[in-house]
């Protein structure tokens, strides 16, 4: 098993050249697989973990959330960055506290959102938004550990798509101590790219959740992490509903074709370091 202290370092590198995709598992199976399939490092995502936890995204418990993200990262020897939503809090002392709490669990970076989760007003206030950075990152030089810290601006997914809005907030966000920028929803090349160069040196993460673009065109302008968000878990869910709905309407099994052979799933669980993490 890969030591902590080598995550922190692996992870750090991945950030300095080139361009990698980090994709997210939302258990200790997916993060398994999706490591033997190669991926240098992994991401949770708070959709899928809430939706196994038959919750809706951003109403599960920190407790639990630490307690998955804790799973995850047992489960694989591939750095971890947890995706830490708002900090679990709103004002910068309980994001701090709370940050630290996920230092302890092993992650090799973590992010920190700006969204509300109120649809009137979705974004904190901006200087509130860099103080809640700025605390999340003295929590994490604090705790000696280091961890790369994500700083995320909301905007086009809550329903307020400003990007020179978005822009100034990476960029303060970058001042306060984030390591990568990111600002989920971007769809544009053009956009994308101009995040990448307001935040220039600091690497940048897109969130692709449908085909409209690909690594080679994102590695191209300059994005460094490309994470891809509850898409996996859609792409699961979405199997395992269409064949459910088969039974439920049709009384016929059809979609089981589909289905991985019983002999490879379970050959890809038989690693015996599994009991010894």
């Amino acid at each position: 098993m890969m030591p902590a202290d080598d995550r922190y370092v692996t992870f750090r590198e991945l950030h300095e050249r080139g361009c990698f995709v980090i994709p997210n598992p939302w258990d200790a199976g997916s993060a398994r697989l999706l490591e033997q399939l190669g991926f240098r490092a992994l991401a949770t995502t708070s959709s899928g973990v809430a939706w196994s936890m038959a919750r809706a995204d951003n109403h599960v418990a920190l407790d639990h959330v630490l307690g998955r993200i804790r799973e995850i990262v047992d489960s694989v020897d591939v750095p971890v960055n947890a995706d830490f939503e708002g900090g679990f809090a709103i004002e910068p002392e309980g994001v701090a506290e709370h940050v630290t709490r996920a230092v302890a669990t092993g992650v090799a970076g973590l992010s920190i959102e700006d969204s509300t989760g109120d649809a009137a007003n979705p974004l904190f206030d901006r200087a509130l938004a860099v103080e809640r950075i700025a605390a999340a990152r003295e929590a994490i030089d604090a705790s000696g550990v280091d961890i790369l810290l994500t700083g995320r601006s909301e905007g086009f997914i809550t329903g307020r798509p400003d990007l020179d809005e978005t822009i100034r907030r990476l960029v303060a966000y970058a001042e306060a101590g984030a390591d990568c920028l990111y600002a989920p929803g971007l769809r544009t090349m053009a956009d994308i790219e101009a995040v990448v160069r307001a935040v220039a040196p600091k690497p940048v993460n897109v969130l692709v959740g449908s085909g409209f673009t690909t690594v080679q065109e994102l590695a191209r302008i300059g994005v460094r992490r490309i994470s891809v968000g509850g898409a996996l878990a859609r792409v699961a869910w979405g199997s395992f509903l269409a064949a459910a709905r088969e039974i439920a309407s049709e009384g016929t099994f059809t979609a089981f074709a589909s289905g991985i052979p019983f002999s490879e799933i379970d050959g890809a669980f038989a690693d015996p370091r599994a009991n010894d993490r």
